[in-house]
């Protein structure tokens, strides 16, 4: 298992859930679930398996060479399945806070959204502000998956800014909503 420079373990766990250092494994079921969800992603194309191969053989390992890498990710399991991706990105090393991203097979959203993104934001904030001594985390999200905010505000993320009419998607604008959550530690 690789390590990223800036923690002192990779492994972080809740219950039966656990993140771990992104894994190559999993490199195909994140590109499917990337390019199935692209509704929501800030992602132009559908990734082909070439362009995922090269991402994880130079960004991706990148990462792990660095003290202070500009995102953190790590796969998101369940009973040790890969059941999802996410971590830390556009980390502000000097401001102390860092985007939160996360997605989950898709096959699951439908049962599963609020449980497992609580599941992972538990873990993030391991790592964010336990590890980390981050300041602030925050998640961006295109206004089109409401549910998605409820299951922020029941993990205590409060909504930071409302940025009108901030992406175009399907030649429509689309409010971006921000949530953020500080370190009270």
């Amino acid at each position: 298992m690789r390590s990223y420079k800036p923690l002192n373990k990779n492994v972080y766990t809740v219950e039966n859930f656990a993140i771990v250092p992104i894994r190559d494994e999993d490199k195909y079921d994140i590109m499917q679930w990337r390019n199935e969800q692209m509704y929501h992603l800030r992602q132009a194309n559908p990734l082909t398996k070439k362009a995922q191969e090269d991402y994880f053989e130079t960004t991706v390992v990148g990462l792990f060479e660095q003290e202070k890498p500009s995102q953190i990710l790590f796969s998101f399991l369940k009973d040790d399945v890969c059941i999802g991706y996410g971590g830390l990105v556009h980390i502000k090393w000097i401001d102390q806070h860092a985007e939160i991203s996360f997605i989950m097979n898709t096959s699951l959203e439908s049962n599963n959204f609020e449980q497992y993104w609580g599941k992972y934001l538990q873990l993030i904030e391991k790592v964010a502000f336990e590890e980390l001594q981050f300041h602030k985390i925050f998640v961006y999200a295109f206004d089109m998956r409401p549910h998605l905010y409820t299951a922020l505000e029941k993990n205590e993320y409060v909504l930071d800014a409302r940025l009108k009419e901030h992406c175009l998607y399907k030649r429509k604008f689309l409010d971006v909503v921000i949530h953020y959550k500080l370190n009270n530690k």
